[in-house]
Parts: C-alpha cells; sequence; structure tokens
C-alpha cells in the first residue's frame, strides 16, 4: 500500500537499505546523499556498490544530492545518518520540510557534548509540535535490503502515529512492533554498539563462549541500569530494541562494531582501524557518551569505561578482560 512520497536522508548502508526497502513496498522513494559522486555513481550502477554492494535499485527508487528534490513534498523523512553529523543534516533538513512530514529516525547514537538522544536532537531542532517516530531493532542493512525477515521497534510520543507508521512501513518481510518507551528504545539501540566492541574483542583473544555469554548478560545489565535512570523500563530491554539488538550486533559477522573489537583485540590500532574503514562504527563515539551520562546519572559502567581504556589505547584488550574480572564480586541484581 502506497504511502505518498518518502523521502530517505542518508545514503549510507542503513539508509539505502531503507529505501530498497520501502521502494518495494509501493512507494515513491527519494534517497538523498550529501557526496555527488556517491550519488553519480548510484545512478550509473542502479545500486550503492560502496555501501551496499549488490542490492539492484527498484525503479521507483530515485537518489539525489539536492535536500530541496528529496524533500519535495514528502509525507514521510526518515533520517538514517551517524550519530555525529545527525544535527547538521536535521539543520539544514529543515527549511525543505512540509508543513505535516512526519519524521522517522533510524540513527542510534547519543550525542558528544549534549549526551541527548537522537529524537531529542530532531525535536530540539524541528520543534516539539512535529511529529517524531524512532525505528530501532536487530536489523542488519544487507539483510532488510535482500527481503529477510526481520522485526524491528518503532516509537514516539504520538501513539497513532507509530500505529499509521507500522502500517505504513511493514511488508511481508519487515514487521515492526510498537513502543511507548522512546528512553529504553534509544539508549538499547545506542549502548549495545558499546558491547559489541568488547565482543568482538573478547572473540579475537580466543575467550570461548562462556565469556560472551557473560559479556552479552551483563553488558544488558549496564544498558537497562543508564537507561532505567532516565525513565526507561527494563521490560524494553529485554525485547528486540535491547536484547535483540544486542545479540545480533555482538555476535553477527555484519556487525562494523563487533569487527572493530575484532581488530582491536589483534592489537591494531584505532586510528588504523578507522583509516582501512568508510563505514562508521557508531560504539566508537558512543562509549565516551555513554560514560559521560552514566557519571551524570551516578552510574557505574564497567564494561563500557574498559572499552573505553582500549579505544584510548591507555590498556591492552586483555588487561581489560583481566580487570573486570577481578572486580569486587557483589550480587548478580543490582539492589
Amino acid at each position: 500500500m502506497s504511502t505518498g512520497r518518502i523521502a530517505v536522508i542518508g545514503c549510507g548502508g542503513w539508509g539505502t537499505a531503507l529505501a530498497v526497502h520501502l521502494s518495494q513496498c509501493g512507494n515513491d522513494v527519494c534517497l538523498w546523499g550529501r557526496d555527488s559522486s556517491l550519488v553519480d555513481s548510484i545512478r550509473s550502477a542502479g545500486k550503492n556498490e560502496i555501501y551496499l554492494p549488490g542490492v539492484a535499485f527498484p525503479s521507483n527508487l530515485r537518489v539525489t544530492d539536492e535536500l530541496d528534490a528529496a524533500l519535495r513534498n514528502a509525507a514521510y523523512v526518515v533520517i538514517a545518518v551517524p550519530s555525529h553529523g545527525l544535527r547538521d543534516v536535521v539543520k539544514a533538513v529543515a527549511p525543505h520540510l512540509c508543513t505535516d512530514a512526519r519524521i522517522v529516525s533510524a540513527a542510534k547514537g547519543i550525542e558528544q557534548g549534549s549526551l541527548l538522544r537522537m529524537s531529542e536532537i530532531v525535536s530540539e531542532e524541528l520543534g516539539i509540535s512535529r511529529l517524531v517516530g524512532v525505528l530501532s531493532g536487530p536489523s542488519f542493512a544487507a539483510e532488510v535490503a535482500r527481503g529477510a525477515p526481520t522485526a524491528v521497534v518503532v516509537t514516539g510520543k504520538n501513539s497513532e502515529f507509530i500505529a499509521q507508521l507500522q502500517e505504513d512501513f511493514r511488508s511481508p518481510t519487515f514487521r515492526l512492533y510498537a513502543s511507548d518507551d522512546l528512553v529504553g528504545v534509544e539508549i538499547g539501540g545506542a549502548f549495545k554498539n558499546v558491547i559489541a566492541i568488547a565482543a568482538g574483542v573478547s572473540e579475537s583473544l580466543g575467550l570461548g563462549n562462556n565469556a560472551l555469554a557473560a559479556l552479552v548478560t551483563r553488558g544488558l545489565v549496564e544498558i537497562s541500569r543508564l537507561a532505567g535512570t532516565l525513565g526507561g523500563r527494563r521490560e524494553t530491554l529485554s525485547g528486540l530494541s535491547g536484547l535483540g539488538d544486542l545479540v545480533l550486533t555482538c555476535t553477527g559477522d555484519l556487525s562494523r562494531n563487533r569487527r572493530l573489537g575484532l581488530a582491536l583485540g589483534r592489537g591494531e590500532s584505532l586510528d588504523d582501524i578507522l583509516a582501512g574503514t568508510k563505514t562508521v562504527a557508531e560504539g566508537v563515539k558512543t562509549t565516551q557518551a555513554a560514560l559521560a551520562l552514566g557519571k551524570r546519572q551516578g552510574v557505574e559502567l564497567p564494561i563500557a569505561f574498559q572499552m573505553a581504556e582500549v579505544l584510548a589505547g591507555r590498556k591492552a584488550p586483555r588487561a581489560a578482560v583481566e580487570d573486570l574480572m577481578l572486580r569486587q564480586q557483589r550480587s548478580e541484581i543490582d539492589g
């Protein structure tokens, strides 16, 4: 069922995958990218060989580097850009939006400095009256684009909008569950990338499945602990946007943050790793932001702290693992 025009902002892997999915649902979709050379190559090849190789674009999916053309008459605007660039992109988008355009944030992260979640940045830049939804959950871009069965969560402050979003974005292979826990969904989507880096380190060091199971479980505790102090609910973190996304990102071969952790475990420096990839591992910036948020909220985040030490080159990966294991023993359940 067509929903009218949809603009997808950001032609990295995730933005491209969502644009392909929404086009396949019968919508008139325009994908925007700031890099004109990338846009030209996508137009020429009919696919995004840099960020989503091998996935052909449907005929109703257009691509442009002009914001006005992308946003003209768009009923939905899906923003899928790296978290550190979100604010600038939203500022650029604002003058071109239709009055009743609905925003869907598909970005995951916490802004450094302000420590705001992605939906908070959107609302701050566009005004609190603008309808804003968040899409999150376990969803590798390549699998979504190829039509592999995927279940995600959508959340926001307006329940009617979220119900409409569920209907408009669904397909036989893409199922959306609704949540009213905006905080829990966004903290889960952001913080799981930090734990995924640690999971990659653990695997690279050959620490085994016992260690990975402990890491994922205790990582979920850290995520839930932080989300809870901000008003999120623990049951949200046991769902798709918490545990589901965490398991996928910590174990899946397509996980950029896990791959970064694997490289760190092999002894590569962060600068060298980042210089050798075009994609963004959100966990690098989120680690520092999460620690700052934890400090502000009075929440202990031991895994995030040790990953920050490793990322900064202040501690060897194996030493970080040993320090985690040698922490004072305590009850498993907080409180």
